[in-house]
């Protein structure tokens, strides 16, 4: 998958899943934004991707922020005149039973996890994509949008990012633009390390393969979608979960 002349924003990029993607693009060519809230995590990532001889810049942003992202967007454009491909990636979980719940946990998860998305795909789409008749949108979400338990909050922000994504791909199509989906089932990242061992254990014995994903596995799978390769597939959800995927099994 060849993207020399892409550029490619990937939000929460400064570890985990986001780091994985960053690194593939630039790997394939394309110059990558690494946006990140932490700009220690994002200033590591660029010199990482610049020691293996890719290109890439760290910028510091809060996804949630319309200004934060609208002004993220404009200085990207004044410096490489485009913006070809958008990894919505940032996330975070708060998990609680429903009855449980802090309000300001639910609030938390859905701006970071829904609301960020929104806020990037409008601004990138308005005015980057839709200018240039030509993008690539993929969107980080989770098996979990099935349901859990515990995670009434996360579930219904990946929910949202599947139906925002189906949405995007049908307003967009018209203007050369893909819109897709990525859910991840359990995959080895440091919110999964962060889980006890006896709850690891569980999880791994549970997937059909019997073994947890990595972010890479993840990588593959966006690169594709972001990829010119994929130009008629739009408004799709991959899962990456070992066979983990509908009806739980």
């Amino acid at each position: 998958m060849k993207m020399e002349n892409r550029v490619a924003i990937v939000t929460g990029a400064g570890q985990g899943i986001g780091a994985s993607i960053a690194s593939g693009l630039a790997k394939d060519g394309a110059f990558v934004v690494i946006a990140d809230v932490n700009e220690d995590n994002a200033r590591g990532m660029e010199e990482q991707i610049r020691s293996e001889g890719g290109r890439a810049a760290a910028l510091k942003a809060d996804a949630t922020s319309k200004e934060q992202v609208d002004a993220m967007v404009e200085s990207i454009l004044a410096e490489h005149g485009k913006i070809d491909i958008l990894v919505n990636n940032v996330g975070i979980i708060r998990d609680n039973f429903l009855v449980k719940m802090p309000e300001e946990d639910w609030d938390l998860v859905l701006d970071i996890n829904l609301k960020s998305y929104f806020l990037c795909s409008q601004a990138v789409v308005r005015d980057a994509m839709i200018p240039a008749k030509y993008g690539r949108i993929v969107n980080i979400s989770s098996r979990a949008y099935q349901g859990n338990v515990g995670q009434a909050n996360y579930s219904a922000a990946k929910g949202g990012v599947v139906s925002l994504t189906r949405t995007m791909a049908r307003e967009l199509g018209r203007y050369n633009i893909t819109s897709n989906c990525i859910a991840p089932g359990v995959i080895n990242t440091p919110m999964y390390q962060g889980l006890r061992e006896d709850v690891q254990e569980n999880l791994r014995k549970t997937q059909p393969i019997r073994d947890i994903g990595s972010p890479d596995d993840v990588a593959y799978a966006t690169r594709f979608f972001a990829s010119d390769d994929a130009w008629y597939i739009t408004g799709q959800v991959l899962y990456v979960c070992g066979g983990k995927s509908v009806g739980g099994y």
